[in-house]
């Protein structure tokens, strides 16, 4: 797909919150206090980072077999328009980031878009995204 030509603000990262035992945290703290990471978000960074090295085997074959793109996808209304001239509707499958711009209207991404399963973040118009809302899995 090619990208749209709408500028927009896109996430780079996400928040999420991570319940840690007391003794689990003190420990986090002192590697801080002694320099080991620059601070707590460093350390669980680190931590998911040297996981998912750890699993990469498993996440390329799971990519693979199950279709996604990794990485960023975007969706401009070219792209849908083709779809529909050719007489297909997508399966929008991200493993990162899937956006479909902001010139799409709804009635578009209504009849070119059949279902979208992202792992990540999903990023569309208020109204696309009700639109799309029963075959969209985030």
């Amino acid at each position: 797909m090619k990208f749209g030509t709408a500028l927009q603000r896109l996430p780079d990262s996400d928040k999420v919150t991570v319940n840690v035992g007391l003794v689990d945290l003190a420990q986090l703290d002192l590697l801080v206090q002694e320099g080991f990471y620059a601070n707590r978000t460093d350390f669980v960074r680190t931590a998911i980072r040297n996981q998912l090295r750890l699993h990469a085997d498993a996440l390329q074959q799971t990519v693979a077999h199950k279709h996604f793109v990794l990485g960023q996808q975007r969706y401009a209304r070219p792209d849908l328009e083709a779809a529909v001239a050719a007489g297909r509707r997508l399966e929008i499958q991200v493993l990162g980031l899937a956006v479909i711009d902001n010139e799409v209207t709804p009635d578009l991404a209504d009849a070119a878009i059949a279902s979208i399963h992202v792992l990540g973040a999903f990023v569309a118009s208020p109204e696309v995204r009700q639109r799309l809302a029963d075959r969209t899995h985030t």
